[in-house]
């Protein structure tokens, strides 16, 4: 599996430079989505806009990345993604669960948002 890596402060920016989303990657994507999780990285970025095509086991990785933030109590957050895959994860009614911005710009505003609220909420209690 070809992708990069950009580690900040807040979250981390994982590009996947793959065409296809499917059953020869998602076990890779898993295992780095995965290991990610467990060095401490709760609020993932994947960057899809090199994948031209997805299938069943590409969502599935992306829901075991979505659950693995949010159970780390942080986010997933998709971008980039193109009609065909867009369209799929719709059709698959996955757009009420995973999060999907257009730009990274977006998806960096968004981590910082949530991280605001959850730090207001701290000082609050």
């Amino acid at each position: 599996m070809k992708f990069t890596v950009d580690k900040h402060e807040k979250y981390v920016l994982l590009k996947l430079n793959e065409n296809k989303l499917n059953s020869l990657i998602t076990p890779q994507l898993k295992s780095e989505l995965i290991l990610m999780n467990t060095e401490g990285q709760r609020n993932i970025i994947l960057d899809l806009s090199s994948v031209k095509f997805a299938d069943s086991s590409g969502l599935s990785s992306l829901l075991v990345g979505h659950r693995l933030c949010k159970n780390g109590n942080g986010v997933f957050i998709l971008v980039g993604l193109n009609s065909a895959v867009a369209r799929l994860v719709t059709i698959s009614q996955l757009d009420n669960v995973l999060t999907v911005v257009n730009t990274n710009d977006e998806a960096v505003d968004l981590i910082f948002m949530e991280e605001i609220e959850k730090d207001l909420k701290k000082e609050s209690r």
